[in-house]
C-alpha cells in the first residue's frame, strides 16, 4: 500500500509544540494550501490541512517557523476517532509529518506585527550542501571526451 502526502504551503498560525508525560515533543499546526484552480470570481481558494510533527523535528519547527512561513512538509495521512464529552464519536484526519524544510527566509516573513524578526541561521540538514566537498573545476581537454 503506498500512503505518501507532499504538500507546500503557509502556516496558518505558530505551530503548537507540546511535550508527552515521556518528555517527547510533539508539535500540531495547520497548512494552508493554495489549490491549483480559481473559482468563478477568480480568487484562488485554500485547503487548511492539520498535521503533527514529532521529536527533535517537532521542537525545530516550532522554533524556526511562524504564522506565515513558506514550508513542504512529506508524511502520510493519518486517522484517527476518539469519544468527546457529548458522548460522540469524532473522527480526525491529519498528516503525519515525516520530514519538512523551511522554503523562504526573509526578515519580516512570517511576522505579521511588523516587528523585525530576529536574524538567524537555520539548522542544516546537509541536503543543501555539495556531496562532492570543495572541489575545483576539472581540467579536461576536448580530446579526452568521450563525445
Amino acid at each position: 500500500m503506498i500512503n505518501n502526502v507532499t504538500l507546500v504551503g503557509r502556516l496558518t498560525a505558530k505551530p503548537e509544540l507540546k511535550f508527552t508525560p515521556a518528555n517527547k515533543a510533539v508539535a500540531s499546526f495547520t497548512l494552508a494550501v493554495n489549490r491549483q484552480f480559481k473559482t468563478q470570481d477568480g480568487k484562488r481558494e485554500a485547503d487548511f490541512i492539520n498535521c503533527i510533527v514529532w521529536g527533535q523535528s517537532a521542537e525545530n519547527l516550532a522554533n524556526w517557523n511562524d504564522k506565515g512561513s513558506l514550508i513542504g512538509v512529506v508524511g502520510r495521512i493519518q486517522t484517527r476517532n476518539y469519544e468527546n464529552q457529548q458522548g460522540q464519536r469524532v473522527y480526525v484526519t491529519e498528516v503525519l509529518v515525516g520530514s519538512w524544510q523551511k522554503l523562504e527566509f526573509g526578515q519580516n516573513q512570517g511576522n505579521n506585527q511588523g516587528q523585525q524578526a530576529p536574524q538567524q541561521q537555520a539548522p542544516t540538514t546537509g541536503y543543501n550542501q555539495n556531496p562532492f566537498g570543495n572541489t575545483s573545476p576539472m581540467d579536461i581537454s576536448e580530446s579526452d571526451l568521450p563525445f
